[in-house]
């Protein structure tokens, strides 16, 4: 499995921006309020895979004294960033093309109002974005010690590292 790569992502986001601009732009007029729930969904999404990246990655590389991490629990959770650093993008890039078409009626009320309940769910979205492809890089596995050394103390450091996933 690769790691997510940005190009990607930013493919995703341009392609839902486009879509999203495309169809505000023919149904702005019948179109209801954005609504802002998916400001503190995204935003409780990223904060939770932010806290498990730092959670595994102390457990992954032995800083943590705490029962190693399950092999199949940190593919599961690299699913997981791949999943959420997608659906960023998207919902990303829906909100961003939403929020270039309303941009230009700021004069307004509700365009106003839906520019701002945009950006922040941009934001949002660029934060999960962010958390999720922390998540997956802190699921990597440790690079193994180096085995050249032969001194006491690369021994005992070796003695006492284990690999986890």
């Amino acid at each position: 499995m690769h790691m997510t790569r940005p190009g990607t992502l930013a493919g995703i986001f341009a392609i839902c921006a486009i879509i999203a601009w495309l169809v505000v732009r023919a149904t702005f007029t019948s179109m209801p309020l954005l609504p802002i729930t998916a400001v503190p969904a995204l935003a409780a999404l990223a904060l939770g895979e932010a806290v498990i990246g730092r959670n595994v990655r102390s457990r992954l590389t032995g800083r943590k004294a705490a029962k190693p991490v399950a092999p199949i629990a940190v593919a599961r959770l690299v699913a997981l960033a791949k999943a959420s650093s997608a659906a960023g993008a998207a919902l990303g890039g829906l909100a961003g093309g939403y929020l270039i078409f309303v941009l230009r009626e700021l004069d307004k009320s509700i365009p106003a109002r839906d520019a701002r309940v945009a950006g922040a769910t941009l934001a949002a979205a660029l934060a999960l974005i962010a958390a999720a492809l922390y998540l997956e890089r802190c699921c990597r596995a440790p690079k193994p010690p180096d085995d050249s050394d032969d001194d006491d103390d690369s021994r005992r450091s070796r003695d006492s590292w284990q690999w986890h996933a």
